[in-house]
């Protein structure tokens, strides 16, 4: 089976309250995943603050360079909430009420007696033209413009709707991944590792060191798309290995 290039995308995690470290962000690890096993490729984390002219000129760089852009915070009903109005201003949208966010908000702050405030209005305005992204935890939708994917911060919200937009989104060849276990550390291995992934360029060759045992180990993995690269790939790993257990010359693989 031949590489295949895939989609590629990027996030853009946004609050001030994430920077000073007063929340800790656990939407990028789930996004990872979901894109992962969906054959998209996450190349770039954005972190920055509630700023409306860095967030728009943050969502005008990604969503240029990348297939799908996927904003995490920054929607709710408060003054700091501006990720929409960012949005708008990145695409020059003008932004207002969404009809049908309206409608499910109203109903569903009536139906438990709750007010429907003008701080809970805000969370059904989005630029124009803008996609609805369900969100089936507490109403308050999300939204889509063009490829990029304005949503929650809280972590189960954020969650729910990345099912709801990834159900519709197209999707490339699933990664291919094997671990490989390594007695050596990085510094032993660095040098004919670096010659097996000189020989794979389609295979990503990462080297993860180990401390919980009595000496510094590695666990080697490789990802690709191409299974019979990867195969070719593994073999030469674990033959390195077996070689450098042995104390013999390493073998002139692959040439």
């Amino acid at each position: 089976m031949a590489y295949q290039p895939s989609f590629t995308a990027a996030m853009l995690v946004i609050g001030d309250e994430i920077l000073s470290g007063r929340t800790k962000d656990k939407n990028i690890g789930p996004l990872a995943e979901a894109l992962t096993a969906a054959g998209i490729d996450l190349k770039e984390v954005r972190i920055i603050g509630d700023e409306p002219s860095v967030i728009a000129n943050s969502v005008n760089t990604l969503r240029r360079s990348y297939d799908f852009v996927f904003t995490s915070g920054g929607i709710g009903p408060t003054h700091d909430d501006v990720t929409a109005d960012a949005v708008a201003a990145a695409f020059g949208l003008p932004i207002g009420p969404h009809p049908e966010a309206y409608r499910r908000l109203a109903g569903h702050y009536a139906a438990r007696g709750i007010a429907f405030t003008e701080a809970r209005q805000r969370m059904a305005r989005t630029p124009e033209g803008a996609e609805l992204i369900d969100n089936p935890i507490s109403i308050a939708p999300g939204f889509r413009i063009d490829n990029v994917f304005v949503m929650a911060g809280i972590p189960a919200v954020f969650q729910a709707m990345l099912t709801a937009v990834l159900s519709a989104l197209p999707t490339g060849m699933a990664v291919i991944s094997v671990t490989i276990p390594c007695p050596f550390p990085e510094g032993d291995i660095g040098g004919p590792l670096s010659d097996i992934q000189a020989r794979y360029r389609t295979v990503a060759i990462g080297s993860y060191p180990r401390f919980d045992e009595a000496a510094p180990t590695t666990e080697i993995v490789l990802r690709s798309r191409d299974e019979a690269l990867l195969e070719a790939a593994r073999i030469e790993v674990e033959e390195m290995i077996a070689a450098m257990s042995r104390g013999a010359p390493l073998p002139s693989l692959g040439q």
